[in-house]
């Protein structure tokens, strides 16, 4: 295979950055002090490919190191994994968070996507562009949702060095968002997690019944509140009752397809072919979703606990977890509790004294919003561009590493522990007989008291914006963000169940509801899901990729046409949304047009 390197150098910064990951070189073929009789025949070749999957944790300390990605650079970290550096180049450039071109060590991310948007990011922007100026050592970026919609406006500093140092300012002001950028050790500390949950305490709460109540660094606290009962039980039962359990509770994936879990986990453990992999998707990057963030945040040891569960269900002794790259504090918090459960032998090589090995990896995203898709995300982990891939196989037969997989989201995972502590007859007797047990819904925008709530299955949309104190002057409600769909003012006795949003000819989607007042420009706003669904579009195939970028062409001139008549336009959304929702490869392409044909069908935006 020839790999083309090229004549550039990696600085010693960058060099050291690689090594802390790989270890030292062994050769010259790696990068090592060149030597000609070294160099005359090859070693480690075999064992360098089969570290593929390290391209994207060695990308990601290249830029914590010097905040952006030399060709130099790339070339060393290339040669260490026998990756050609075209490949390596192309999976650079796939990220947002990563930079190929110079720039300087600290990189301001502002939100401008939907509840920032409503909350003045615009404004925001401009203020901290004038108080920065140029030459100030920062680089302002305007980014799609960081998670923090509950907080919004909200902006996320990165400086690079060793450590790498960042801050979140949130709400953010120009002042705070500034400082953040300027000095991100100085900044003010972000909130407790608890502060996103308006029922944090409450008693009834069967996913949030810790967040506020323990110490998310302990342990200790975590177990005297009922941690690793479920674990126990589930050894009590065997792997084929805890998929039992977990089938009969009726408990369907929460990440918008609904796909129900037992049925995922059984035809995972029955695969011959081994080993088996457990992936846990953490990659929320769906506008105005921030549940997984919080929980991660307030209560991580039920997320490793729930992972050893579902792994020892399924037969695998490894699992990954990939964590979007714009959620600094939810890394540093299971970076923790991972290291504290394997020292307290909750992982490793023999959990709890029962003879079952399992071990949690943390891979981190780096800005993709497709990553958020199973097939995506397992491209991520093996060091390749995050594209879905075509389907059959499923990940159940073929998934990450060619392998069966099972994956599931955060909020997924940890309702397994209430299936297993209560018993699923008692779990399916909450919601509905068709979507089961608790949900948790994001709300933001136009609410007095954003943040993450948990109701049953079954709950109305007028009960949860009751919850979170619904502002006059509603205008319309975003569910699903902004792959879902817009209901009127007067269309809050939907039934906030899978079956009941899809009669009301809508989706739950992730549990993302946004309100909007009549403050909030409808036209401008759906420019800017446009403008989201261009720039995350993987560009893998045709529909998706033009058809993107053919609905924002439309959005522009009917926002900059004041008062002309946009039913020629209108005409082209609807047939090019068609066109992606039939033949796109995956769920971008074929959820992109949702939100534009809702606001035009039901809101009558451009009336």
């Amino acid at each position: 295979m020839d790999l083309h390197f090229g004549d550039s150098k990696p600085t010693d910064d960058e060099r050291a950055a690689v090594d802390a990951l790989l270890g030292p070189p062994e050769s010259s073929w790696e990068g090592a002090d060149r030597s000609d009789a070294d160099l005359r025949w090859a070693r480690g070749g075999r064992a360098a490919r089969d570290r593929r999957d390290l391209l994207l944790p060695g990308l990601h300390a290249i830029n914590d190191r010097v905040g952006w990605i030399s060709d130099g650079a790339l070339d060393y970290l290339c040669r260490r994994l026998t990756v050609p550096p075209a490949e390596a180049y192309g999976v650079a450039t796939f990220y947002a968070m990563f930079s190929v071109k110079p720039r300087p060590a600290t990189v301001l991310h502002v939100c401008t996507d939907l509840a920032c948007a409503a909350a003045g990011a615009p404004q925001l922007c401009a203020g901290i562009e004038e108080r920065l100026g140029l030459g100030s050592g920062v680089a302002v970026e305007r980014s799609p949702c960081l998670g923090l919609c509950e907080r919004a406006p909200a902006a996320l500093a990165i400086r690079a060095g060793d450590p790498v140092r960042t801050a979140v300012s949130a709400p953010a002001t120009v002042h705070d968002a500034v400082l953040a950028a300027s000095a991100p050790d100085s900044a003010p500390e972000e909130p407790p997690a608890a502060l996103a949950v308006p029922q944090a305490g409450q008693d009834g709460l069967m996913l949030l019944h810790r967040v506020g109540v323990v110490d998310p660094a302990s342990l200790d606290d975590y177990r005297a509140h009922g941690g690793y009962t479920a674990l126990r039980r589930a050894f009590e039962l065997g792997p084929a009752g805890v998929i039992r359990e977990v089938t009969d509770s009726g408990l369907v994936g929460r990440g918008g397809a609904a796909f129900p879990t037992g049925r995922k986990w059984q035809a995972t453990a029955s695969q011959p072919d081994r080993p088996h992999y457990l992936v846990c998707n953490a990659d929320e990057s769906e506008p105005g979703t921030f549940k997984d963030r919080v929980l991660m945040e307030g209560d991580p040891y039920a997320l490793v606990e729930a992972m050893t569960i579902a792994g020892y269900a399924t037969g695998a002794h490894q699992g990954y977890l990939y964590l979007r790259g714009e959620y600094p504090r939810a890394l540093h918090r299971l970076e923790h509790a991972i290291a504290q459960a394997r020292a307290r032998g909750l992982l490793g090589d023999d959990v709890l004294g029962q003879g079952y090995a399992f071990d949690i990896e943390i891979r981190r995203g780096a800005g993709a919003y497709i990553c958020g898709e199973e097939t995506a995300l397992f491209n991520s982990i093996e060091g390749y561009r995050g594209e879905p891939r075509s389907k059959p196989p499923f990940p159940v037969e073929k998934g990450l590493f060619g392998k069966p997989t099972v994956e599931n989201n955060v909020e997924t995972l940890v309702n397994v522990l209430p299936v297993l502590t209560m018993g699923a007859p008692a779990y399916a007797a909450i919601g509905t007989p068709r979507s089961t047990g608790p949900k948790l819904f994001c709300v933001s925008g136009s609410v007095e008291r954003p943040g993450v709530y948990e109701l049953p299955f079954g709950a109305t949309l007028g009960d949860l914006l009751t919850l979170a104190g619904m502002r006059d002057g509603l205008r319309a409600v975003l569910l699903g963000g902004a792959a879902g769909g817009f209901v009127r003012a007067d269309e809050l006795d939907i039934p906030l169940t899978f079956e009941g949003t899809r009669e009301a000819g809508t989706t739950l989607g992730s549990g993302v509801v946004m309100a909007f007042d009549d403050s909030v420009p409808l036209p401008r706003l759906l420019l800017r899901i446009a403008e989201f669904f261009r720039d995350e579009s993987c560009g893998q195939c045709v529909p998706c990729r033009v058809g993107t970028v053919r609905q924002e062409e439309a959005l522009h001139r009917i926002v900059e046409r004041t008062g002309a008549d946009a039913a020629g336009d209108i005409a082209l959304l609807r047939e090019v949304g068609r066109a992606m929702r039939d033949a796109s490869i995956c769920g971008l392409g074929q959820t992109a047009w949702n939100a534009v044909e809702s606001a035009i069908d039901r809101l009558g935006a451009y009336e």
